[in-house]
């Protein structure tokens, strides 16, 4: 008989050891584990780009993250991602979060949880100057670039049902088709569009066209269901704007005289 009650005390330990585990969530994990796996991408100048002296991703979103990891006193790693890898990365548990130019859609919140918004654009076109293209009603019948996996696909066919859109795994590649002629224009968000046109050696040649297509409220991705993650991404983040540690971030890659300069208009939500 005692060796049954033992038996019950060891299993209920157990179960209430597994629990803790499972309860333990995505927060504990970080602070355990001590690092804060980041998913980046690595060619989107100047939200994140290999940095061709260190061989280091350096960039916006790469900043963000760091912040976000000294505020919970842990190292942070960077794994590259793409439009097309980003979400499934993340439902795996490769990564704890993505920071890698995404849009917060509804539809995206079946498969991941978002912060409030960090970035705010617009998807526009990049074109060739003086190539006869100067808003989303010119691509009627022309082909145009964008990246699998984006919000930006599914817009531009949406806002002219005549074009065709050709689908790129990066960005480098479908302005490397704009270049040779493959497509006539690329579309995503404006502060994307930016960034490429500036890495060409004749950034001149290119101009940045058309109204809004659509606005584009960038979130950060984050594990569903871990309601303490995202209650300290965004007290993080509210912290950060308050405090002014946003702007200098923002100023340092999008600042007045920087290369990919674009003026900090809008307001981060902030929480009472």
């Amino acid at each position: 008989m005692r060796k049954l009650v033992r038996l019950a005390v060891c299993i209920c330990l157990l179960t209430l050891v597994a629990a803790g585990s499972a309860l333990a969530g995505k927060l504990d994990d970080v602070k355990s584990r001590g690092a804060l796996v980041a998913g980046i991408k690595d060619s989107q100048p100047p939200f994140g780009s290999v940095d061709e002296k260190t061989n280091q991703i350096v960039g916006f979103e790469v900043d963000l993250m760091q912040a976000l990891a000294d505020r919970l006193g842990v190292k942070l790693e960077l794994k590259p991602v793409t439009s097309s890898t980003r979400i499934p990365m993340l439902t795996q548990g490769a990564i704890d979060i993505v920071a890698a130019t995404m849009t917060h859609k509804k539809e995206r919140e079946d498969q991941v949880d978002f912060s409030i918004t960090y970035f705010m654009t617009g998807q526009k076109l990049l074109v060739k100057k003086d190539g006869g293209v100067k808003s989303v009603a010119d691509l009627a019948g022309k082909k145009v670039g964008s990246v699998k996996g984006s919000t930006s696909e599914q817009n531009v066919k949406k806002a002219q049902p005549g074009c065709t859109v050709i689908s790129f795994e990066t960005y480098p590649e479908a302005f490397l088709a704009l270049k040779q002629g493959k497509v006539q224009a690329v579309t995503t968000d404006e502060s994307i569009l930016v960034g490429i046109k500036n890495s060409d050696d004749k950034p001149e040649a290119w101009d940045i066209v058309g109204d809004y297509i659509s606005p584009e409220p960038y979130g950060l991705g984050l594990p569903e269901n871990e309601s303490d993650f995202r209650d300290f991404v965004n007290a993080a983040l509210m912290d950060m704007w308050e405090k002014g540690e946003y702007q200098k971030i923002y100023e340092k890659w999008f600042g007045p005289g920087k290369k990919d300069h674009i003026p900090l208009t809008w307001k981060m939500e902030l929480w009472p």
